[in-house]
């Protein structure tokens, strides 16, 4: 009992305990869940298995960690006890959005593949094996869409989708920068880009108008990024696409003094909170970079449907 009682005695344990009550998670989910360290939760779970309130399985590489299948009423009367107490943490209610999303992703193995994919292309040297070449190369595939681009900036991505969409248009709120996308989009020739002077919570675009809309490193500058997501959901057509891509939560206070952001990154339960309150379906969200030097700053990427 008292080994028990020890054992129940941390925050973080307790959060273990009521994620792993819902499904059996490896130690890499319990990663995605929470943002903890591998030692470290390891080592938590190391101390619940020694404590006979968890058991574990392998399967192929991966160990798999759920709650024990005791029939001891004392151990069970624990269990239940840490669960309650875990609902009381400030992380109970991220931990359960990013629990559903974790298992999703696990149903559709879309993430493990794009790591397969990823980890084997920076292996091997190849002549002429680069991501800007496979970037040039998806932009190709692109069918002819109409795309919004919100906080466009001075339209860098707005310019490579042009290349290829329907139609293109810009948003931003600097005039100056608005300006210079117009002036350049027109040397080059590009009447397919346009640029309007706007903001993400109410762009100027109507209802129900484009195929896709990117916020792209956009959204840590808005006032209010919930608001942003609803105002894109209502340009979009029935059945488009909300493509967002910026910074996973962070704690480098100097960006906001540095780079001017509102916000220091996003969890990832908070992007799925709002994409599911604006009436978006299929989310998909995940981490597609990490920065080797410091600040090490991570990318996410949010996909969805209306």
């Amino acid at each position: 009992m008292l080994k028990s009682l020890r054992a129940l005695s941390d925050a973080t344990r307790l959060r273990i305990v009521a994620l792993v009550e819902k499904d059996e998670l490896s130690v890499a989910e319990l990663q995605e869940i929470t943002r903890l360290g591998q030692s470290r939760i390891s080592t938590h779970l190391g101390l619940l298995a020694d404590s006979e309130l968890v058991q574990s399985r392998r399967d192929g590489k991966r160990t798999f960690y759920k709650l024990i299948e005791s029939g001891d009423a004392k151990a069970r009367d624990f269990i239940q006890l840490a669960i309650r107490g875990a609902e009381e943490l400030p992380e109970h209610v991220g931990d359960q959005i990013n629990l559903k999303r974790v298992l999703a992703l696990r149903r559709e193995h879309a993430q493990v593949y794009f790591n397969q994919v990823a980890g084997r292309f920076d292996r091997v040297y190849g002549p002429g094996r680069s991501w800007q070449a496979f970037g040039h190369l998806l932009l190709r595939i692109l069918p002819p869409l109409v795309v919004a681009d919100l906080g466009a900036g001075e339209g860098l991505l707005s310019e490579l989708l042009a290349r290829r969409c329907k139609k293109v248009i810009a948003v931003d709120n600097s005039e100056k920068i608005v300006a210079f996308g117009k002036a350049k989009a027109k040397k080059n020739g590009m009447k397919n880009l346009e640029f309007r002077l706007g903001d993400l919570q109410s762009p100027p675009i109507e209802p129900g108008s484009v195929d896709m809309v990117v916020l792209s490193q956009a959204l840590h500058h808005a006032e209010m990024p919930a608001a942003a997501i609803s105002a894109a959901h209502k340009v979009l057509k029935g059945s488009g696409q909300i493509m967002i891509l910026d910074l996973l939560e962070h704690h480098f206070e100097k960006a906001r003094e540095l780079y001017g952001d509102r916000w220091p990154g996003f969890a990832e339960s908070d992007l799925q909170c709002w994409l599911e309150d604006a009436g978006f379906r299929g989310i998909e969200i995940s981490v597609v970079a990490r920065e080797e030097q410091p600040p090490h700053f991570q990318t996410i990427l949010a996909g969805a449907e209306k």
